[in-house]
């Protein structure tokens, strides 16, 4: 099964509002709740190919928002009002506002993850392996604390849960001087931040609000220090005590029903602790699936790519950032189509590896009018298209991707950036047409939004088809440049620019998929021909004679003739609309 994972944000999933305002409180914008998750949803998530749901927020985060028996955290440490769900409190815990009954929040939480289970779908949640909250406080006494026995003296205890500013630390020394103000419990003992900036002064474009968690080896002495940990085989009793910590929290959340883990900001963390998280998860649970967002920058912990390493260690899947990238390039870079060619090889590790994905938490919506050179709206089909279908790895959709939300409910900290903010409480005004209230059935969406919907619904649910689920990839483009007729804009020397062709074969059933996209947001190609050379033609197994072309894309759209020769001379006539694709079902009628 090639995984299609819905990025849930529970908090704004169901939350059935359309508006609300900026700065707004709980009460005054709401949250979605793990009860209005229902089996409706779910079952509508899985008809649209879904095969893994990440519950995304989940775990309980600083919020300046006070819940009985769990107080506001201090504004100097939460961005926004709602705050991030990546600045975690307490890792064996749900967030309270989650929940309907927040003295039942994990019970609650332990439903959903039944229903889940229920309708077909595999349940995942963030695990955040690289930094906590710096008002990291568990809320039951019994809970694994971090900390409590650190030497403040150590930069870098191997048993320490935190790095120390030591004397000589940037910003001028004690107390810790967040943007918003001093932070009170560092008075005397501050610590590093989540993205590395060793500092008595953080400044607001670094992650002030979370403090880095110590793996047993010194970051800034780079992958030589990482090769000192303790190996994947290594007994529990002979690794640092962040070690256990997190096995401690990815079995309890197994033991919940949990799974899978996306795992944020990955490669900041040992390949060699991965390796063995990872094996000891799969000894619990042979299934459990782990996805990584990471990114091949200076913060990785190798000396090479990543990437690799990760999938590696154990991951199934690693953010292909690359190919997002290039996808968005298109329209603010001036990329051209024929470079996708360099992402899609079958010798590439990300061709199964990678998670391809157009939209995230992290991303600009693609129907926000400042981004994709505010096109994206148009273009999403053919776009979806030649990112999904060129691979054979995971691929992930973000909730409202599928109705073309644009971040346009309420904000705050976040902004207006085109992103939907994941720090204050905001809705999703295009999804809850669809919600409905809690009803699921789409009822007062758009035409627009209905089309579009259906459009995901259509391409997510072929990515198991053999070819595209486990076929080999044949780019095409090469084979077109100098042919005119192949989306050539006025004025290009060259084609390729808009267009986008490749052929996947899947060897065991002989079946050859034909995948051809217009990525131009404007210009109708009518005259699109595709030439498939005579080696393509024998590398699929189709020999000479004639053939038949069935969109499966497009349910009743009528099937294309062709035959060898023409293929090979004037090529497949496929006239293409602006941001359109095809995936043409190539069958021999006469050998």
């Amino acid at each position: 099964m090639r995984p299609v994972i819905y990025q849930l944000f529970v908090r704004h999933f169901s939350n059935f509002r359309e508006s609300g305002v900026d700065w707004g409180t709980l009460e005054q914008n709401g949250c979605g709740t793990f009860r209005g998750i229902t089996d409706k949803a779910l079952l509508e998530l899985a008809s649209m190919g879904v095969t893994h749901v990440w519950l995304t927020g989940v775990l309980r985060q600083a919020t300046q928002t006070s819940f009985p028996g769990l107080p506001a955290q201090p504004p100097c440490i939460v961005k926004g009002l709602e705050g991030s769900p990546y600045a975690v409190t307490d890792m064996f815990d749900v967030s309270p506002e989650l929940a309907v009954e927040q003295s039942e929040r994990l019970n609650e939480f332990e439903d959903l993850v039944f229903r889940c289970r229920r309708a077909g779908l595999v349940p995942m949640i963030d695990l955040v392996p690289n930094h906590v909250s710096r008002g990291y406080a568990p809320a039951s006494a019994s809970s694994p604390t971090l900390g409590a026995e650190d030497d403040f003296s150590l930069f870098c205890g191997r048993e320490n849960a935190f790095f120390y500013l030591q004397r000589g630390a940037a910003g001028g020394g004690p107390p810790m001087r967040l943007p918003d103000g001093e932070y009170a419990p560092e008075a005397v003992h501050g610590r590093v931040t989540g993205n590395n900036a060793a500092t008595w002064t953080p400044s607001r474009y670094d992650w002030y609000e979370t403090v880095k968690l110590n793996y047993g080896a010194n970051y800034e002495l780079g992958a030589a220090a990482m090769d000192q940990l303790p190996g994947w085989l290594s007994r529990r009793c002979e690794t640092p005590r962040t070690w256990q910590f997190m096995d401690d929290m990815i079995a309890y959340w197994q033991k919940q029903g949990v799974g899978g883990f996306r795992c944020d900001m990955a490669h900041m963390v040992p390949m060699y602790f991965w390796k063995w998280a990872i094996s000891r998860a799969r000894v619990r649970d042979a299934a459990v699936f782990f996805m990584a967002e990471a990114y091949n920058d200076d913060m990785r912990t190798t000396s090479d790519d990543v990437l690799p390493a990760l999938l590696d260690a154990g991951f199934a899947g690693v953010y292909d950032a690359d190919c997002y990238h290039h996808s968005h390039g298109l329209y603010d870079a001036g990329a051209w189509a024929n470079d996708f060619d360099r992402l899609n090889g079958n010798e590439s590790r990300l061709f199964g590896g990678g998670v391809r994905y157009v939209e995230n938490h992290d991303e600009p919506r693609m129907c926000s009018p400042q981004h994709w050179g505010g096109v994206g709206e148009q273009v999403e089909e053919g776009v979806m298209t030649a990112v999904f279908a060129a691979s054979k790895g995971p691929v992930l959709v973000y909730n409202g991707q599928e109705v073309g939300e644009r971040a346009e409910g309420p904000s705050g900290y976040g902004g207006r950036d085109g992103r939907t903010s994941i720090f204050d409480y905001t809705c999703l005004p295009r999804l809850a047409r669809w919600t409905n209230g809690g009803a699921y059935d789409g009822a007062r969406l758009s035409p627009g939004e209905r089309e579009m919907r259906s459009m995901h619904k259509n391409l997510l649910s072929l990515l198991n088809h053999p070819a595209l689920k486990d076929g080999v990839f044949y780019g095409l483009n090469w084979a077109n440049m100098r042919n005119e007729t192949f989306g050539r804009a006025p004025g290009e020397e060259a084609s390729g620019h808009w267009v986008y062709a490749f052929l996947r074969h899947h060897w065991e059933d002989a079946s050859t998929l034909l995948v051809v996209c217009n990525l131009s947001p404007s210009l109708d190609f009518n005259d699109l021909r595709i030439h498939i050379p005579r080696q393509a033609q024998e590398w699929a197994g189709k020999g000479r004679g004639d053939y038949l072309f069935r969109d499966l894309l497009h349910k009743g759209a009528g099937a294309i003739p062709g035959s060898a020769d023409m293929l090979a001379t004037d090529g497949l006539h496929l006239p293409l609309k602006a941001g359109k694709a095809v995936i043409l079902d190539w069958s021999v009628v006469r050998p």
